[in-house]
C-alpha cells in the first residue's frame, strides 16, 4: 500500500468519524424552542387582497402627473394654493363596484381595473366648484372621468370644500395682525403680545349654507405641553368666505363674557377701564396644567410579550391571515381604517367594515365651545394616524406597516409604522371547565386574538381604532378616546357645561359618537334579519293544572322593512340581532352572525337643528338598510363646513324597502357622554372611554369552532399534568428560557411634520 492510498483512507476515516460524532450529537435532540417557524402564506389570497389595497406612494405620484398633464387648467400645489386657485385636494383608491370584485375574487372573473378618486378645487373658474375624477387604469394612468354628477346629483358648491392648511395659514395671519391693535389689553390679561398665543379652530362656521365664519379659541402656548388647558378667554370670530384673501375680516371679539365689534373695541374698553380683566399668568412648563412630562425616575420594566418561536401572523401587503382569519386592511386618508374580505376558514363573513365617522359635539358658555361640532372625517381620520410607538401604543414586538396618503399637497406623504399588527393575549380564558363531578379533568383555552391598531391624533383628542378576531370566529370592533379635553375659559355660569379642572379652566362637557359601516355576507350574500328576545308567559302547570306560572320564551321575529330595523337611539333594542343565510347548520338553525353593541352614545343633536340632518345618521344605534353602490357611505367630507344643506343625508337610506333574502349592511353607532372632571388632567386616560361592538357567530357552525386550536388544554386526575406530552404549558419554561429578538427602539414620526399649522388648529 504506497503512502498516496494510506492518506487517502485516513481522510476518509476521519470525514466518518465526523459525521457519527454529528449524528451521536443531534440524535433525539428536540428542534429548538426558539427556532423561528413563519406561518405559510397563501400567496394567491394575497395577491386577490390587492384589488382593495390603497394607492402606493408611486401610484399616487403617477396621478398628480397625469391630473397637471391632462386637465387643461393650471393646477398650484394645495399646500400653496389660494381660495382662488385650482389645486389637488387629496387622492384614494376608487374601489370597485362589489359585484366586479366578486366576479373576481369568487367566479375567477378578470381582475378590475385600478383606479384612483381625485377631489380637486377649482377655485380659478367663473363658478367654483369642487370636483371629483375617477383616474385609471393604474400605474400608468390613460383617462379620467367627471363622477361629481352621479355621485351627488349636480356641481358641488365651492364653500363645501374644508379647510386647507394654507387657509388656516392666512386665517392665522390675520388673528395676529388685528391682535397686534390691543397691546395693553394682552399685556394685562395673558402677558403676551399675541404672538405666543396658540389658536385653536371650531366648527361648522356660520349659520346657514354658503356661511364661512370660523370662532377661533385663544390659548397659552408652553411648547411640549397640551395648550388646550389654558385658555386666556379670549375668542376672535373670523369671516373668510371671499377667495380673496385680502377682503378677509375679523366680524367679533368674546372675552369674559362679553361680546365686541372688533379687538379695537376691545382695547378701548380696557384703557377706558370699563373691562373686567382676569390676569393669568403666563404659564411655565415645569407647572402648565396639560404638562406630560414625567414627574417620577424610571421604574423597573413592566411585563413584555413575545413570541418564542415568531408571529404566528403573517402579514404582506395589505393582507393578514392568523388561525383560519384572512383579512384585507386599509387606511382611508379621510375617514380611518377599512378592512374587507374578512374571511373565517375560507368563508367570507363580511365585506366591508370601516369606519365611517367621528363626531364630536360641545356645550360650553363661550361661543367657541358651545357651536363646535367636529365631524373629524373632514380633518382627516386617516391622514392623521401618525407612527406608533412602539412598547406603548402597541406591543413592543408587533408588526408595523406604513400607510401613504396625498392630501393637501402634490407630494405623497408618508406615515411609517402607522397600522400595527398582533397577536395579544387577553389574559383571560376563552372557555375553561373544571370538572369536580362523575370524572376529574381540566379543559380550557387562551383568549389570544389577533388585533389591527391605528391611532388618529384628531386636534386634542387622540382616537385608539382596535378590529380583533377571536378564536371563536367573532369580530369585536373597538374605540378608546384618549388625549386632551377641549376647554374653554371659566366664567360666569360655566359650570353648567361641566366641570371646573384649573384656576380658570372649564372641561367642557361633549358626546363623542363614532359610525360604522359593517356589509356583512353570512353564508353568501344574500341575508335577512332576525331578532330573538325573551318574553314571559302565564300558563298552568303541565302537572298541576290549579297552578300557573311565568314561563319564560324565546320570542323570535323577522324582521320585513328598513324602516323596522331602523333603531332609534337610546331605543328599545332586541337583546339577540342576527345577519341570517337562508342555510341552516347541521341542527336545522339559519346560520346567523349576531350583532352585539356596547355603547352609551347621548342624543347627538335634536331633531329640530338645522344641522342635524349631516349626522342624521345618529338617530340610530343599529339601522339596517339594502347595500347600494350609491350609498357608499353614511355621510360625505363636505358636510362639515355645509351641515344645513348636507352632501350626504343618512336618514334618505332608509325607506322602508324590503330587507328579506337582499344584501344588506349594517350601520352601527357607539358613543359616550364625556363630563371632564379633574382626573382628566393632565389628560383623558382610556379606562372606561371604550365602547365597540361584535359581530359574534349565532348558529353559524354546529360547535365552537376553537375546539381546533392548537392552543387547547386538557388533561385528567390520571394523566401528569407537568409532562410535556400531556400539556402544553408544561412545555412554556424551556420555551420561555429563549431570550427575545428585540428590535432596537426607534421614533421617526415628527420627521414628516413641519411646524406649520395641521387642520384645525394654529
Amino acid at each position: 500500500m504506497n503512502v498516496k492510498t494510506v492518506l487517502i483512507l485516513l481522510v476518509l476515516a476521519l470525514a466518518t468519524v465526523f459525521a457519527l460524532v454529528c449524528v451521536l450529537l443531534t440524535r433525539g435532540r428536540a428542534p429548538s424552542p426558539c427556532q423561528q417557524q413563519p406561518p405559510a402564506r397563501a400567496e394567491a389570497e394575497e395577491s386577490r387582497s390587492r384589488v382593495f389595497a390603497d394607492l402606493t406612494a408611486e401610484e399616487l405620484a403617477q396621478v398628480v402627473r397625469y391630473l397637471q398633464g391632462h386637465l387643461g387648467v393650471p393646477l398650484t400645489d394645495a399646500s400653496r394654493a389660494e381660495p382662488s386657485d385650482n389645486c389637488i385636494a387629496s387622492l384614494d383608491v376608487q374601489l370597485p363596484a362589489k359585484a366586479e370584485v366578486l366576479r373576481f375574487l369568487d367566479e375567477g372573473g378578470a381582475r378590475p381595473p385600478r383606479e384612483a378618486l381625485a377631489v380637486l378645487y377649482f377655485g380659478d373658474q367663473p363658478e367654483p366648484n369642487i370636483t371629483e375624477y375617477v383616474v385609471g387604469p393604474l400605474p400608468t394612468p390613460a383617462y379620467h372621468r367627471d363622477v361629481t354628477a352621479r355621485k351627488y346629483g349636480g356641481k358641488l358648491p365651492y364653500h363645501r370644500r374644508a379647510v386647507t392648511g394654507k387657509e388656516y395659514e392666512d386665517i392665522n395671519t390675520l388673528i395676529r395682525r388685528e391682535l397686534r391693535k390691543a397691546p395693553l389689553f394682552l399685556a394685562a390679561c395673558c402677558e403676551s403680545d399675541g404672538t405666543d398665543l396658540a389658536i385653536l379652530t371650531t366648527a361648522p362656521r356660520g349659520f346657514k349654507s354658503g356661511d364661512r365664519t370660523s370662532w377661533f379659541v385663544l390659548f397659552h402656548n408652553v411648547p411640549g405641553t397640551g395648550y388646550y388647558l389654558s385658555p386666556v378667554g379670549l375668542e376672535v370670530l373670523v369671516d373668510h368666505r371671499d377667495l380673496q384673501v385680502s377682503r378677509w375680516q375679523l366680524r367679533q371679539v368674546f372675552y369674559n363674557g362679553r361680546y365686541f365689534a372688533s379687538v379695537r373695541h376691545l382695547e378701548d374698553a380696557f384703557v377706558a377701564d370699563s373691562l373686567e380683566v382676569v390676569r393669568i399668568e403666563k404659564p411655565r412648563a415645569e407647572t402648565v396644567l396639560g404638562s406630560m412630562r414625567p414627574r417620577s425616575p424610571p421604574g423597573s420594566p413592566g411585563p413584555l410579550p413575545y413570541e418564542p418561536q415568531g408571529p404566528r401572523y403573517s402579514v404582506r401587503d395589505n393582507h393578514v391571515t392568523f388561525q383560519g382569519w384572512s383579512v384585507a386592511f386599509g387606511m382611508n386618508p379621510n375617514t380611518g381604517p377599512r378592512l374587507f374580505d374578512i374571511r373565517f376558514r375560507g368563508e367570507r363573513i363580511v365585506y366591508e367594515l370601516s369606519l365611517q365617522e367621528a363626531l364630536a359635539l360641545y356645550g360650553s358658555n363661550c361661543p367657541g365651545g358651545m357651536s363646535t361640532r367636529y365631524m373629524d372625517g373632514s380633518f382627516g381620520i386617516g391622514r392623521f394616524s401618525y407612527e406608533l410607538v412602539r412598547g406603548v401604543d402597541c406591543p413592543y414586538t408587533a408588526t408595523y406597516v406604513d400607510r401613504h396618503y396625498l392630501a393637501e399637497s402634490d407630494t405623497p406623504k408618508t406615515n411609517q409604522n402607522s397600522l400595527c399588527i398582533f397577536e395579544h393575549d387577553a389574559a383571560i380564558p376563552l372557555r375553561r371547565h373544571f370538572s369536580d363531578s362523575q370524572s376529574l379533568y381540566y379543559g380550557g383555552l387562551r383568549k389570544n386574538t389577533l388585533v389591527i391598531r391605528a391611532i388618529s391624533t384628531l386636534i386634542n383628542y387622540d382616537y385608539i381604532w382596535d378590529f380583533m378576531f377571536h378564536g371563536s370566529g367573532a369580530v369585536e370592533v373597538r374605540v378608546h378616546a384618549t388625549g386632551y379635553i377641549s376647554s374653554s375659559f371659566l366664567h360666569g355660569q360655566g359650570t353648567d357645561y361641566g366641570n371646573k379642572v384649573g384656576p380658570h379652566t372649564l372641561g367642557s362637557m361633549h358626546l363623542h359618537h363614532i359610525h360604522y359601516k359593517v356589509d356583512l355576507d353570512v353564508d353568501g350574500q344574500l341575508n335577512s334579519l332576525e331578532t330573538h328576545d325573551m318574553g314571559y308567559k302565564l300558563a298552568k302547570d303541565p302537572w298541576s293544572m290549579q297552578n300557573t306560572m311565568e314561563r319564560l320564551y324565546l320570542r323570535r321575529e323577522r324582521l320585513e322593512k328598513e324602516d323596522e330595523a331602523a333603531f332609534p337611539l337610546n331605543g328599545p333594542m332586541p337583546r339577540y340581532l342576527s345577519f341570517t343565510s337562508p342555510r341552516p347548520n347541521e341542527w336545522g338553525h339559519l346560520r346567523s352572525y349576531r350583532i352585539q353593541i356596547t355603547s352609551f352614545a347621548g342624543e347627538h343633536l335634536p331633531a329640530s337643528s338645522p344641522m342635524e340632518r349631516s349626522i342624521s345618521w345618529g338617530r340610530y344605534q343599529l339601522a339596517v338598510t339594502r347595500r347600494k353602490e350609491e350609498e357608499p357611505t353614511s355621510t360625505s367630507i363636505y358636510n362639515q363646513n355645509d351641515p344645513w344643506t348636507p352632501t350626504v343625508a343618512f336618514a334618505d337610506f332608509i325607506n322602508n324597502e324590503t330587507i328579506t333574502n337582499e344584501d344588506l349592511v349594517a350601520w352601527i353607532s357607539v358613543g359616550f357622554l364625556h363630563v371632564p372632571h379633574a382626573e382628566d388632567i393632565p389628560n383623558t386616560v382610556t379606562v372606561g372611554n371604550g365602547v365597540g361592538f361584535f359581530l359574534r357567530p349565532y348558529n353559524y357552525f354546529n360547535q365552537d369552532p376553537s375546539v381546533d386550536s392548537p392552543d387547547s388544554v386538557y388533561f385528567s386526575s390520571e394523566q401528569e399534568a407537568g409532562a410535556c406530552r400531556d400539556n402544553p404549558l408544561a412545555c412554556l419554561p424551556h420555551a420561555a428560557s429563549c431570550t427575545p429578538n428585540l428590535p432596537p427602539f426607534s421614533y421617526g414620526g415628527f420627521l414628516n411634520l413641519s411646524l406649520a399649522p395641521q387642520p384645525g388648529q394654529l
